[in-house]
C-alpha cells in the first residue's frame, strides 16, 4: 500500500472554530477557581486567585496568536506547549485537595487545545512538563491505588483525547486533500480532448487519492472490455480485454450500478459472477468498482487490494465523482476525435482528403528516411469517368467512386494511406512496399474493380469501369515527396496513353530497380 502525503494545518480561523468551546471552557473554570480562592480562608486564596486571573489571560492570549497568523505557529507552538505544562504543573502545588477536580478539567482541557491547535507532540511536551513539575507534590500518595488513579486519571483522559483529536484531524484533512484533489483533476480533464491524456490525468488522481493495489479503466468495445488503463502493483500492463459476462466489471456495467466488495475471502453471492484473475498472478481481497456511462462510453473504473477491508464508503464515493467527470471528459474526447475524423475525410468515399493525404505522405516519408525502407506511391484514376456521369448519372459516378475506395481499403494495411487526389483520382501510400510489392497491389485492385457490380435507376447492370494506375517509389526514384508525386501522375498518363486499364511501370522496371539500388532492409 502507498503512503499519504502529508498534509498542511487548518487555517488559523478553522483552528479557533474547534478550539473556542475549550477557551470558553476553560475560562469559566479559572473564573470559578479565582472564585473559590476569594470565598476560601486558606493561605493559597491569593494564589489561586492570581493563577486564575493570569490563567484567564493566558489562554485568551494563546487564541490571540493562533488568529494572527499560522506561519509562525511552529515559532510559538513549543513555547505555548512548555508554559501550559508549567502552568498545570504548579497548579498542582496550589489547588487545595477538595479543589482537585479543577486541575483534573484543566489539565484535560489545556492538553485537548494543544493537541487540537499544534498537535500530537506538542501535546506530549505539554504532558511531560506536567508530570515533570507536579509528580514531586503527589509522590508520597502515589503509594497507594486511589493515590495512583487521582493523578494519572485526567493525564491518561488527555492522552486518549489527544490521540482520538489527532485521527479525527488526519482523517478530516485527508478528506479535504482528496476533495480538493478531485476538483484540481476534474477541471483538468473536462479541458482535455485527447483521450490518452484525459486516462494519464485519471491515473494520477488514482494514485494520489485512493490507496489501491491495483486500479483499471475499461471501456466496452465488441461485447468485450478494453482495458485502457490497467496498473497493478507497480507495473502498467497493454491491451488486456476480458470478458462482460461472469464478471465483476460485467455486472458493474450492466446493471449500471457501483459494486463494493470489501472481503473477497467470503463467497459473492452473486448468481453466475465469479472471480477472473488478471495482471499479475496475485488474487485482491477487496474490490471496488463504478460504471463510467456518457453518450459515446461505456465502461467501468474499478480499484482492488490485496488487503480485505482496504476501501470505504468514502472511497466508493470519492470513486463515483471522479466516474462522472471521466465519463464526460472521455465522451468529449472520442467526440472530438469523430470531429477530427470527418475533418480530414472525403465525404464522399470516407478516405482521406487530398491536404491530409499530404500531410500522412510527408510523415510516412520521414519515417521511411529513419528506418531506411522504401516507399511506394500508386496514383490511380478511372478510365472515361466523365462518360459514365454523362451516360448514366452522377449518382452512378458516386456509386462507382464509393466502390473504388472501398475496394482500395480492402487491399491495403491499416499502416497504409488511402486518399482521394481529386475528381476521380486516388491516391495510395504503401509504407515499406518495395515496387514489386505495390505492383501486387495494383493488380489487386485493378482486378477487383473489374468483378464490381454497378446499377443505374433502372437496376440495369452497368459495365464495370477499368482504372489505370502509375508507381513511384520514395526515395529510390524521388527522394522528395511532390517529386513523388509528380513521377507516379506521369506513369498513371503513360498508364492511359497505352490504352488505359494499365499499370505503369511493369515488373520488369522494379527487376532493373532492384538490381540497381543500394538493398534497403
Amino acid at each position: 500500500m502507498r503512503h499519504r502525503k502529508p498534509i498542511a494545518s487548518f487555517a488559523p480561523q478553522e483552528t479557533l472554530r474547534f478550539t473556542l468551546p475549550l477557551t470558553l471552557a476553560s475560562i469559566i473554570v479559572l473564573i470559578c477557581l479565582s472564585a473559590e480562592g476569594t470565598l476560601s480562608h486558606t493561605a493559597s486564596e491569593a494564589h489561586l486567585i492570581t493563577f486564575g486571573i493570569f490563567g484567564s489571560i493566558y489562554v485568551l492570549l494563546s487564541n490571540v496568536l493562533i488568529m494572527r497568523t499560522a506561519y509562525l505557529r511552529e515559532f510559538y507552538g513549543w513555547g505555548l506547549a512548555i508554559l501550559t505544562g508549567v502552568g498545570l504543573g504548579i497548579l498542582a502545588f496550589i489547588i487545595p485537595e477538595p479543589l482537585g477536580e479543577f486541575s483534573h478539567i484543566l489539565i484535560i482541557f489545556g492538553v485537548v487545545s494543544i493537541a487540537t491547535v499544534f498537535g500530537r507532540y506538542h501535546a506530549y511536551t505539554t504532558l511531560i512538563g506536567l508530570i515533570l513539575i507536579s509528580i514531586s507534590r503527589f509522590m508520597p500518595t502515589l503509594s497507594r491505588t486511589e493515590g495512583v488513579l487521582d493523578y494519572f486519571s485526567p493525564i491518561l483522559i488527555a492522552f486518549v483525547l489527544t490521540e482520538t483529536i489527532v485521527q479525527i484531524k488526519d482523517i478530516t484533512h485527508q478528506h479535504i486533500h482528496r476533495l480538493e484533489t478531485i476538483n484540481k483533476a476534474s477541471h483538468q480533464i473536462m479541458q482535455s480532448l485527447d483521450t490518452k491524456q484525459t486516462l494519464s490525468l485519471l491515473d494520477k488522481t488514482i494514485k494520489e487519492t485512493l490507496n489501491a493495489d491495483t486500479y483499471f479503466i475499461g471501456l466496452v468495445r465488441e461485447n468485450e472490455l478494453c482495458l485502457d488503463l490497467f496498473y497493478d502493483d507497480g507495473e502498467y500492463f497493454n491491451n488486456i480485454r476480458i470478458p462482460l459476462d461472469g464478471t465483476l466489471s460485467g455486472w458493474v456495467i450492466k446493471n449500471q450500478r457501483e459494486l463494493f466488495l470489501p472481503d473477497l475471502r467470503d463467497d459473492v453471492q452473486m448468481e453466475g459472477i465469479g472471480t477472473v484473475v488478471i495482471g499479475k498472478d496475485k488474487t485482491s481481497l477487496s474490490w471496488l468498482g463504478v460504471p463510467l456511462r456518457a453518450s459515446n462510453v461505456n465502461g467501468i473504473i474499478a480499484l482492488a487490494s490485496y488487503q480485505p477491508n482496504a476501501f470505504n464508503r468514502a472511497d466508493l464515493e470519492l470513486l463515483s465523482n471522479l466516474a462522472q467527470h471521466a465519463a464526460l471528459a472521455l465522451d468529449n474526447a472520442i467526440q472530438h476525435k469523430k470531429v477530427e475524423e470527418q475533418a480530414r475525410l472525403d465525404s464522399l468515399t470516407g478516405v482521406f482528403n487530398h491536404g491530409y493525404f499530404l500531410k500522412r505522405l510527408a510523415e510516412q516519408a520521414e519515417e521511411a528516411l529513419r528506418n531506411n525502407k522504401p516507399l511506394s506511391l500508386i496514383m490511380l484514376d478511372i478510365d472515361y469517368f466523365k462518360q459514365y456521369n454523362d451516360t448514366y448519372g452522377h449518382l452512378v459516378g458516386d456509386q462507382i467512386l464509393h466502390s473504388l475506395a472501398t475496394i482500395i481499403k480492402q487491399h491495403v494495411k491499416e499502416t497504409d494511406a488511402v486518399g482521394r487526389w481529386g475528381g476521380e483520382e486516388f491516391a495510395v501510400s504503401l509504407p515499406g512496399a518495395t515496387g514489386a510489392q505495390a505492383l501486387e497491389v495494383a493488380h489487386r485492385i485493378s482486378n477487383s474493380m473489374a468483378k464490381v457490380h454497378v446499377e443505374d435507376r433502372h437496376q440495369k447492370t452497368v459495365p464495370a469501369p477499368t482504372i489505370s494506375q502509375g508507381i513511384a517509389v520514395f526515395p529510390v526514384e524521388a527522394n522528395e515527396i511532390y517529386a513523388l508525386i509528380d513521377l507516379a501522375d506521369c506513369r498513371l498518363y503513360v498508364a492511359k496513353e497505352r490504352g488505359r486499364n494499365q499499370i505503369e511501370p511493369t515488373a520488369d522496371n522494379w527487376d532493373i530497380i532492384k538490381t540497381n539500388s543500394p538493398k534497403l532492409s
